[in-house]
């Protein structure tokens, strides 16, 4: 059986906190982008996508910082 990797990181684990961005903003914020889309007029497709590229961007920021803070915390 192959050996799996540890690690032992001092302070805040950098690998958890992108990990759990990229879960936590896939499994919320994607809900979230579609529902305030549901609140604007999006005609065309590339209104959409810069749309979603906007509302995403701001989502995903919110949800690093937020997790960043709570590895800070508990560490």
């Amino acid at each position: 059986m192959a050996r799996v990797e540890e690690t032992d990181p001092d302070g805040i684990d950098f690998g958890w906190v992108m990990q759990t961005t990229f879960v936590t903003t896939i499994l919320f914020g994607a809900p979230l982008v579609a529902m305030l889309s549901l609140f604007v007029e999006l005609t065309t497709w590339a209104s959409r996508a810069q749309f979603a590229v906007r509302v995403g961007a701001i989502v995903w920021i919110i949800t690093a910082i937020a997790v960043y803070g709570y590895a800070r915390y508990r560490s």
